[in-house]
């Protein structure tokens, strides 16, 4: 029996040798590299005893591989794509998130059990872990609109609801004729549709291999009347199954699909998840007796059958981690699908821009604003822009302008070196540190209050990894912390002073001689510490105080050392707007806000300044998490240049394998402080 996707492997510590005769599993590199990590070697030519044969699902070149089989007596290998595959089809040349691997069959054909019917028939299913699993997993796919292929958008279709829906397959399709049904079962299907349910509007959605040219389905806009609706475009199958009142399928993984959607869909063939309790079956698969709940089937069909792999890591993996990638990479072809203009871009930023932004389409640089915003309107493209040039951008009501700005886990090493970052936020809103308006990260933050545990969970797994491993937003090499003497201690962040952080989010106490001292007034026996900014320690930014003024407030000053030792040394942070008063939050510490950032307002911090009466909220500091780490900023892996979840990100900022800044730009860097009257050349 089957007990996870890592026991599909062959035995033994040395690989099996697997024959193949279909040139896909050579020259889709994906395919077998998952094939190399599950334990198997791609071979050519004839087998030998204890060799295998492996065959892609019922595909026309399968034949091949099993006629060999038969004359040579070797086992056959069933490799077919997982029920979460990619953006796109296969036709389009996208590699898969991972494989089915079956050693007795293909989980669609219902002639005999394959390996996931097997599972599903015998497995016991009363591991509370694993169902708790399969329960966050199901909420994770239709929070995130996941699918086998995910090139659409999310959004309710202009479809009037409600409908009985109808899902179309290609012609041809092996699942089809291997499920016991045909063609003429799609016309089947739609009359029973019509006479289950006289009256009632129908829907027939279309295959996404259809709407993209690739092939043929069984219904068109030839079926349309004034009941029937033929839907060819893309859309998300979570929005189509909330408006249905029924759901027909022959044998679509849309039909699977449609349980969790709290469905019970009429299936006319004989998919693997047909014949469980959990669907009407027109034509029942007489061996299948087992009753199942909505999570079991899940945790077989979706937890244990399937092989995941990791992209990034290059590494088989759990559900968990494969939901976390293709959620990354959806998310970034969702929202640059369209493409975008940008300006604003200091040319240095321009490489790390488009990898962020033009997957789908290489990002077009605009000079100036005024052209930018023409070149946006003309193509219908969004216009990208630094967040703090937005302000020099001419007014303009109609253009669909993205803030972008670093994530609050940018580097190792500072921005002011010219070292890209990991990981960038893109806000349509306005920008997280610009408290005079409303915001994506507000929003995400106020929301927030109504996450699910799962959801909880995984930003508290996030806060243990930067308190375990001291994890910042900059991560630069620092000397160690001098011995502090005991009593009430502060810390006291510097920050850039022509910062648009302080700009926009300080009104009264707006320089760091300002906050040292008003920090002082308010604690006069405390044992202030003063930490420079590290670009204004590196004599890149504005903001330096000198030491014997500093002196007359803090009783030490920390220079080059590592921030969040500084931190959790000390009992509280006194701050203006900076990212360590986040850090400190999370790292368990009082934080005292003199200005408006990001994290004020929402009942965790101190609150000297006033802040925005829209941050209604009460989130938990995992709430806050979640929306400041996981939900606003977007990351790029700087190995292999994937859209990538935070635990990745995590992960290389805890190794150190990130990108350098590169020769030229540090070069670049060092020639910024030696001639800083000349910055405004090297920001251009």
């Amino acid at each position: 029996m089957i007990s996870n996707n890592t026991d599909i492997a062959a035995g033994g510590s040395d690989p099996r040798r697997l024959f193949v005769y279909n040139g896909g599993f050579l020259s889709q590199g994906r395919v077998r590299r998952i094939l190399e990590l599950s334990g198997w070697e791609l071979r050519l030519g004839k087998p030998a005893d204890g060799d295998w044969v492996g065959v892609w699902g019922k595909s026309p070149t399968s034949g091949r591989g099993e006629t060999v089989a038969d004359h040579t007596d070797a086992p056959v290998l069933h490799v077919e794509d997982c029920f979460l595959r990619s953006i796109h089809p296969g036709r389009a040349k996208e590699p898969p998130l991972g494989l089915s691997i079956d050693r007795s069959g293909v989980h669609f054909d219902s002639s005999h059990p394959s390996d996931l019917e097997t599972l599903l028939a015998s497995h016991a299913f009363d591991d509370t872990a694993l169902l708790n699993r399969a329960r966050d997993a199901i909420d994770r796919i239709r929070a995130a609109h996941l699918s086998k292929y995910n090139g659409f958008h999310p959004g309710k279709p202009d479809i009037k609801a409600p409908y009985v829906l109808i899902i179309d397959q290609t012609r041809g399709d092996a699942s089809i004729e291997y499920g016991g049904a045909n063609a003429a079962t799609f016309a089947e299907m739609l009359v029973f549709a019509q006479t289950e349910h006289p009256g009632s509007r129908i829907l027939i959605k279309g295959h996404p291999e259809v709407s993209a040219g690739y092939r043929q389905g069984h219904f068109g806009p030839e079926n349309e009347n004034d009941r029937i609706t033929y839907l060819p475009d893309p859309a998300s199958p979570w929005d189509l199954l909330e408006g249905a009142t029924a759901v027909y399928t022959v044998s679509s993984q849309m039909g699977f699909e449609a349980i969790y959607a709290g469905h019970k869909p009429r299936i006319f063939g004989q998919p693997f998840y047909a014949g469980w309790g959990l669907t009407a079956d027109e034509y029942p698969v007489a061996r299948r007796e087992r009753t199942l709940t909505r999570p079991q089937l899940f945790a077989g069909a979706m937890i244990l059958y399937p092989t995941w792999y990791d992209p990034c890591h290059d590494r088989l993996c759990q559900l968990e981690t494969a939901i976390d990638c293709l959620e990354a990479e959806t998310r970034s072809w969702r929202a640059d699908q369209g493409g975008y203009v940008a300006c604003g871009m200091r040319r240095w930023k321009r490489p790390f821009i488009n990898r962020f932004f033009g997957r789908s389409k290489p990002v077009e640089f605009v000079a100036t604003g005024e052209r930018a915003l023409a070149a946006a309107k003309a193509q219908n493209k969004k216009l990208l822009v630094w967040a703090k040039f937005a302000a020099d951008l001419p007014v303009s009501d109609d253009a669909k302008i993205v803030h972008v700005e670093d994530g609050f886990l940018r580097s190792r090493g500072l921005g002011a070196r010219l070292i890209a970052p990991i990981s960038l936020v893109a806000d349509d809103l306005g920008i997280y540190y610009d408290p005079g308006r409303e915001c994506q990260l507000e929003i995400l933050i106020n929301n927030s209050v109504n996450l699910p545990d799962h959801a909880i969970y995984r930003a508290e797994r996030i806060v243990n990894r930067l308190n375990k491993f001291a994890t910042s937003k900059y991560n630069v090499e620092t000397d160690p912390l001098p011995d502090l003497p005991p009593g009430l201690k502060i810390l006291v962040p510097g920050q850039v002073e022509d910062d648009a952080s302080i700009t926009l989010g300080c009104s009264d106490v707006n320089t760091n001689i300002g906050l040292l001292e008003h920090t002082r007034a308010a604690n006069p026996d405390a044992i202030i510490l003063y930490k420079p900014h590290p670009d204004v320690l590196a004599k890149l930014r504005k903001g330096k105080v000198d030491p014997s003024e500093a002196l007359k407030y803090a009783n030490l000053i920390l220079g080059n050392v590592d921030p969040i030792a500084a931190i959790e040394q000390v009992d509280e942070v006194w701050t203006m707007t900076s990212t360590l008063g986040f850090e400190a939050l999370i790292r368990g510490k009082k934080v005292t806000c003199l200005g408006v950032p990001f994290y004020a307002g929402w009942g965790l911090t101190h609150d000297l300044a006033t802040t925005p009466a829209r941050r209604s909220a009460r989130p938990s500091l995992a709430g806050l998490v979640h929306a400041c780490l996981i939900d606003y900023p977007r990351y790029n892996d700087p190995n292999t240049d994937l859209p990538c979840p935070v635990e990745l990100v995590l992960d290389r900022l805890e190794s150190g394998e990130v990108i350098s800044s590169g020769a030229l730009n540090s070069a670049l860097s060092k020639l910024q402080s030696a001639f800083r009257i000349f910055t405004p050349l090297w920001r251009r």
